[in-house]
């Protein structure tokens, strides 16, 4: 999907599986923290349903609506974590697992080493890990 696309003009789309059958609208995006790009959006599949989040990357815009190359069955029954949160990196994971999506490679991180007596980045300071990605951050939401 084009990168440079306003996320808010997602929402209200309407959603598309596959075969071209509408599967709902398109409720939420959520952007990677570290870089920005619409990831996931969040489709309300109908009036008393969740909404299933998909992936932005397989899909296309196209005219008025998302087509996610995904059938609606998948998408249907892809985790539900609610609307309007922060994505977890272990929620992303699952996502991602969910529709057989290879992971995407994390942004590069300069290498050179703490100043001489800076503990900040050792062990227990919460930053660093492998599976730290900062993902998931809501559309137009600045937590």
């Amino acid at each position: 999907m084009q990168t440079d696309i306003d996320p808010r003009s997602l929402i209200g789309r309407k959603a598309f599986d596959r075969n071209g059958t509408r599967i709902g609208t398109v409720d939420e995006v959520y952007l990677d923290d570290a870089t920005g790009v619409p990831e996931w959006a969040a489709v309300r599949t109908g009036l008393f349903s969740r909404d299933a989040f998909v992936p932005l990357e397989p899909s296309e815009l196209e005219g008025d609506g998302l087509h996610i190359p995904f059938e609606r069955s998948l998408i249907k029954d892809a985790p539900d974590f609610g609307v309007g949160r922060h994505l977890s990196p272990e929620q992303e994971l699952q996502l991602y697992h969910h529709y057989g999506l290879d992971l995407p490679t994390p942004p590069e991180r300069p290498t050179a080493p703490p100043p001489p007596g800076d503990e900040a980045d050792g062990p227990g300071s919460g930053t660093g890990s492998s599976g730290d990605r900062g993902l998931g951050r809501l559309a137009g939401h600045d937590d």
